[in-house]
């Protein structure tokens, strides 16, 4: 395992088209049967094109996203099918865009759905209303990034792929570095000089090469779209990003199921690129779609960190541009992504839907990281704490109302940023780390303390 030094992005524009890998198999190794997975599309233009390690549609150059064959997913996708099936993301293979299960790597998804009664009312949600907690940070790695990466990992091994990618802000570098191990790949993850150093070093733990990169996320995207093209390589979210954005479906699958095959009036999650936003609605209308739940519809909350809220901003002044943001300032390096590839999509679905896109400060994300580890029992990291910031600021909006039935995705587990929860601490606790001073090994000494 290596850690290379902190290197500067490439100011060049990137090719639009990454190359295929030499040694990709050919069509016809795979089983001549009826596939699932048609192809792929171009969003804005409908150009349909034959499956690959491609994103951009070279007609019009929009992004290019997976078409399944429903009509077999409604024959073999049914409710009584998935309950007999092994638990993770691959019970709704269907639906997901890969051939078959893997032989190999990581079990992914069938987290907790967590009633949380207690934090509900430290929020206000009012009579009636029921707050869930999707609990991912309960995934191999510790957050949802296990999910997306297990469908574009699976990907990479049909397409014959040798070497796994990534362009990330923390918790996709751990979660490649992880998938590539136990699928037998190297890893290479590129990162920001500043990243966090426990997430650096939980990438490092699997033999992963880190590179450091001096500059923002969106820079490294960018030299990330070069380097795909020169070495050949797969980068989940960059040449595999229509494989691997499909993997937040999951999520979706699992929450309807969870609840009984029914929709919640809202969904609450975090926006970084805004890519699990959209295909966790993706993923419900799907299941509608296929007859696995009926109609309806679901307000969509979305929350960004106020230092880095490009989708939050263009949601509050009511257009539809999103300005990029040049230089984040928050505590949340996982939602700081200044210019979101998906965050018109997600701001189209808030203002569709009847939510909202939320920007919570960095004091508020923290007091939500800590009364929701106090409340619940489950310690999230800064973009959990967004997400629950974002509940409480949609209640007030009016958008989470009496008697709604709320899902909040908490992404990633808060051992990746123990430091977060103690932003803005002042005086709630006896010293800056919530501490009290040291006591002598004596009962006076801790009645003295802690006595009533």
């Amino acid at each position: 395992m290596t850690l290379e030094t902190a290197i500067r992005p490439v100011q060049s524009t990137p090719p639009a088209e990454p190359a295929a890998p030499p040694d990709a198999a050919p069509a016809d190794a795979l089983p001549q049967r009826r596939s699932h997975v048609r192809g792929l599309r171009c969003r804005a233009c409908g150009r349909p094109e034959a499956l690959g390690p491609s994103f951009i549609c070279p007609a019009c150059f929009g992004p290019l996203e997976v078409e399944y064959d429903h009509d077999i997913a409604r024959s073999t996708l049914t409710r009584d099918a998935i309950a007999r099936r092994a638990p993770g993301i691959w019970r709704y293979l269907e639906l997901l865009p890969v051939e078959r299960a893997p032989e190999r790597g990581l079990a992914v998804g069938s987290t907790a759905l967590v009633r949380a009664e207690r934090l509900a009312g430290e929020l206000g949600l009012g009579a009636g209303t029921t707050l869930h907690l999707k609990d991912d940070t309960r995934n191999p790695t510790l957050s949802f990034k296990d999910r997306v990466v297990a469908v574009a990992t699976a990907r990479a091994v049909e397409f014959g792929f040798d070497t796994l990618a990534c362009a990330s802000t923390g918790n996709l570098a751990g979660a490649t570095a992880a998938a590539a191990a136990a699928a037998g790949l190297r890893a290479f993850v590129f990162v920001p000089a500043d990243l966090e150093s426990a997430k650096v070093e939980h990438a490092l733990s699997y033999g992963a090469t880190v590179v450091r990169v001096e500059g923002t996320y969106d820079e490294i995207n960018r030299l990330s779209l070069e380097i795909a093209d020169e070495e050949g390589w797969a980068f989940v979210n960059v040449n595999l990003r229509p494989f691997y954005a499909e993997g937040s479906k999951s999520i979706a699958f699992e929450v309807a199921e969870q609840l009984g095959w029914r929709l919640p009036d809202v969904l609450v999650g975090p926006i970084a690129s805004g890519s699990m936003f959209t295909k966790i609605a993706k993923g419900f209308d799907e299941l509608v779609e296929i007859g696995l739940v009926e109609p309806g519809v679901v307000r969509f909350v979305g929350g960004q960190p106020e230092g880095c809220a490009p989708v939050a901003t263009a949601f509050a002044e009511g257009v539809d541009e999103i300005r990029p943001v040049r230089t984040p300032d928050t505590i949340v390096r996982s939602l700081a992504i200044g210019s979101p590839a998906d965050g018109g999509g997600a701001l189209e679905l808030a203002r569709r839907t009847g939510g909202s896109i939320e920007a919570v400060p960095d004091a508020v994300t923290a007091s939500a990281i800590r009364r929701t580890a106090a409340a619940e029992g489950i310690f999230v990291e800064t973009a959990g704490g967004v997400t629950v910031g974002a509940i409480e600021a949609a209640r007030a909006r009016g958008v989470i109302r009496d008697g709604d039935e709320v899902v909040a995705i908490l992404s990633g587990n808060g051992v990746k940023t123990p430091d977060a929860r103690r932003f803005a601490l002042g005086d709630e606790g006896a010293g800056s780390d919530g501490l009290g001073v040291p006591i002598e090994p004596n009962y006076s000494a801790f009645a003295a303390a802690f006595g009533s």
